[in-house]
């Protein structure tokens, strides 16, 4: 082993211009765009940033994480699930819900669900053991799910549903009125013929 000494030395230089060509005629290949390079674009495998601000600028917006700002301790836009929608719509027409609670008007009317938000779980004191506690079989995974499990919310949706649909339907003569308009001309005929 003494008599094999050879050293294996290894060296790596990137071969890259320390001060890019600032004259206007010097320059022959034309810059690719910074956002997307090819292998043969790169520098022995790496990526350089561009030297142009512009591009510089733009790269960096693209990195910038969506948040509230620094004002809303950055707080980051979450990614719209099925059931998160859900909740948030249910949330914009709660005064729907509930007959005997009034809420702001705030952006009810609004159609634009908020893209900033966040969701969270709400603990109970221990003083409120008995009384504003909810079980854990009225404890669900949704907003929309503990509505529909409600039986004074479901009570109430029922007798809503009877209301409309009394003042809705037709009462007397007015119902086989509304028979002839749909079955049009062949209705009025088989009428007449009898």
């Amino acid at each position: 082993m003494s008599g094999n000494n050879s050293v294996v030395e290894l060296s790596w230089k990137p071969n890259v211009a320390l001060f890019p060509s600032t004259g206007k005629g010097n320059s022959t290949k034309t810059e690719p765009s910074a956002l997307y390079r090819s292998n043969s674009q790169l520098v022995d495998g790496l990526f350089l940033p561009p030297n142009d601000p512009r591009k510089l600028n733009k790269l960096m917006k693209k990195q910038v994480k969506d948040t509230a700002g620094k004002k809303w301790f950055d707080m980051p836009a979450p990614t719209l699930t099925p059931e998160l929608k859900k909740d948030l719509q249910l949330l914009k027409l709660r005064s729907a819900i509930d007959p005997k609670r009034h809420y702001k008007k705030g952006d009810s009317k609004s159609k634009r669900l908020p893209k900033y938000f966040q969701v969270g779980t709400v603990i109970e004191t221990a003083s409120e053991f008995f009384s504003g506690r909810l079980t854990k079989k009225e404890r669900k995974a949704t907003l929309a799910d503990e509505l529909l499990s409600n039986s004074t919310l479901r009570e109430y949706r029922k007798r809503k549903v009877r209301e409309i649909e009394e003042v809705n339907r037709p009462a007397g003569v007015d119902k086989w009125k509304n028979k002839s308009r749909k079955h049009g001309k062949a209705g009025k005929k088989s009428r007449l013929q009898k």
